[in-house]
Parts: C-alpha cells; structure tokens; sequence
C-alpha cells in the first residue's frame, strides 16, 4: 500500500514506527454506517499483523449488522492525554469476514496464527476461547493516515 499522506508529514509514523504502535495498542473504535446513513462508533480490542487488523466481534452487534450491510470501514487506534503526546493511526477499507459465523473453534488454518495472537495479548492465554457469540473480520487497510506529535518537540496546540 502506498503512503498518500500529504498533510502532516512531520507529523506521520514511519513504517516500522507504525507496526509498532499497532502491534503494542489494545483498542481500537470501529466507524460504520447505518442503513440511513447514521454514523456509529463502538470501541473493540483488535490485533495487528502487519498488513491487517483483525477484529473479533459480537455477530449480534449493530456493528456487525452494519457491516454485513456495508462493510465499508474506518478504524482509529490512538493514545495520550497531552497534546505532545498525542499518537494514532486511521485506517480504512473493506472489511472481510473469516472464518464460521459465530466463530466455534473449528479449524481454521488462516486464523491459527492470529486466534494465537490476539489471545495473548487480550486475554494473556495460549488458545484463544470461544464463545459461539463472536466472529473474525479483517481490514486490509486501502489508506492509512497516522500521526505522531512528540515529533514536534516542544510545540503547543
């Protein structure tokens, strides 16, 4: 994916600055749209893997409803409190669902590795547990945007 970031280039991650931050964040806010174009923003963990972020979702949710509708998305991870600390990334595309609906643990070779993944760094086990509520989506991002403000030094907003 190619970096279309022109504003706040001083501002931007680096590649590998980014897949850190990524890797090292446990929430994310997930951005759809509902059937009459009414936003809605609900607040998941998720797990990087370098090229996607992959959620792990209610089936019930609105927010899945919405993006069974329209899997368009908008996803932002941020941190800090103070303006010179201030870091994230937006990322957005079109998500794909993976795996069964709800998710029961039949075998999956393409979630192996991030079912492993996401279940040590959320629930800090070594399988991941599943519930018969939840299922897989996947973002590989079509445009990333990120900032990163301790870049700016000693400057106030």
């Amino acid at each position: 994916m190619a970096v279309t970031q022109r504003r706040g280039r001083k501002i931007m991650m680096t590649p590998g600055e980014l897949d850190e931050f990524l890797y090292t964040q446990r929430t994310c806010r997930v951005a759809t749209v509902s059937a009459d174009g009414a936003p809605h923003v609900s607040t998941l963990w998720f797990a990087w893997d370098g090229t996607s972020i992959w959620l792990y979702s209610v089936v019930r949710s609105k927010r899945w409803t919405q993006l069974r509708r329209d899997p368009r998305v908008a996803i932002v991870v941020d941190t800090g409190e103070e303006y010179d600390e201030l870091r994230g990334a937006e990322l957005s595309g079109t998500v794909e669902f993976v795996g069964e609906i709800p998710r029961t643990g039949e075998l999956c070779a393409e979630l192996d590795a991030i079912e492993t993944l996401f279940a040590r760094k959320n629930f800090r086990l070594e399988e991941m547990p599943h519930d018969g509520r939840h299922a897989w989506m996947r973002l590989t991002p079509e445009k990333i945007v990120s900032w990163d403000f301790r870049k700016l030094g000693s400057a106030q907003g």
